[in-house]
């Protein structure tokens, strides 16, 4: 394959913005200029790269060309840093994948600390996060999957220890007998997304797989789903980051002291020698530190 820089760095643009035509207009060239440059790659590869769907979508072999694509932009911005060439200087783009409740808690502190970098943060559970490091859409991910995706490094960052928490007045109308197996079927419960399974864990623990699960409320926002929390909604899986100020000010209060589950969290990155991304691992490797179990 014998691809430029500027056909990877139009194919990166696609994925990035969904259509040919928005990434001929990012990219300051016409939509058939994009098409011809997609089609060139293709060729030379010998494979379909991109599913013509909205938003454009990369096939299986355009993830391992996508994350070329993103691969030399980023050495190629580090490299023309180094030389001090025209356009040095300019913050290379890193998108990352983090959970939700990282975010919310212990990641920005750390990610604030690297400079020279624009961040493109995508949230996803921790438990599929994975999937964007394979298509190639970001360049490192905080998963609790330990094994590393093909072409990438895994490194432990420690243990975010989540608790069944719910509001005094919640529990004093659903659960007047405590949390019994009886209250666990009908108390609602709050969920974050489809993608969350750490309440059904929870429960599948408690009740077993056959059991009948309570209603539920799903609501996809870190801040707003401890505020649902607050607000008596239900009860919900909160990590030990979140739930304590609101426990120690006697807003919350834990349903089950012995019923923690314990999730690891692992950082995946690109395996190429990118001074960026290190100085991004060797932050949140700190901040994770101080932090997590």
């Amino acid at each position: 394959m014998d691809a430029t820089t500027e056909q990877l760095r139009t194919l990166a643009a696609v994925i990035d913005h969904g259509t040919f035509d928005r990434a001929a207009a990012a990219l300051h060239v016409t939509s058939s200029a994009v098409s011809q440059r997609i089609k060139a790659l293709e060729q030379q590869t010998g494979r379909v790269l991109l599913l013509r769907t909205k938003p454009v979508r990369p096939t299986k072999s355009g993830s391992v060309v996508v994350r070329l694509a993103r691969q030399v932009a980023l050495l190629e911005s580090e490299a023309m840093d180094e030389l001090g060439l025209e356009g040095a200087g300019a913050r290379p783009r890193i998108p990352l994948v983090i959970n939700a409740d990282s975010l919310a808690t212990w990641v920005l502190p750390a990610l604030a600390r690297v400079e020279r970098a624009s961040f493109e943060i995508t949230i996803d559970d921790q438990d599929h996060s994975i999937d964007r490091l394979r298509e190639g859409t970001s360049m490192a991910a905080i998963t609790s999957n330990p094994e590393p995706v093909q072409g990438c490094t895994a490194r432990p960052l420690g243990v975010m220890r989540y608790r069944p928490v719910a509001s005094v007045p919640f529990a004093e109308q659903w659960l007047p007998e405590g949390f019994t197996d009886e209250a666990l079927s009908s108390a609602p419960v709050v969920v974050f997304d489809r993608k969350d399974a750490l309440q059904d864990r929870y429960l599948e623990r408690r009740l077993g797989s056959g059991a009948k699960f309570p209603p539920r409320h799903f609501v996809p926002a870190s801040s707003d789903f401890v505020h649902a929390i607050e607000l008596g909604l239900g009860w919900g899986m909160l990590p030990d980051l979140q739930a304590m100020p609101l426990l120690d000010a006697g807003t919350l209060t834990v349903l089950d002291a012995n019923g923690y589950l314990d999730v690891p969290l692992y950082w995946q990155q690109w395996s190429i020698e990118s001074t960026t991304l290190t100085r991004i691992a060797t932050s949140l490797a700190k901040e994770a530190a101080a932090q997590l179990r």
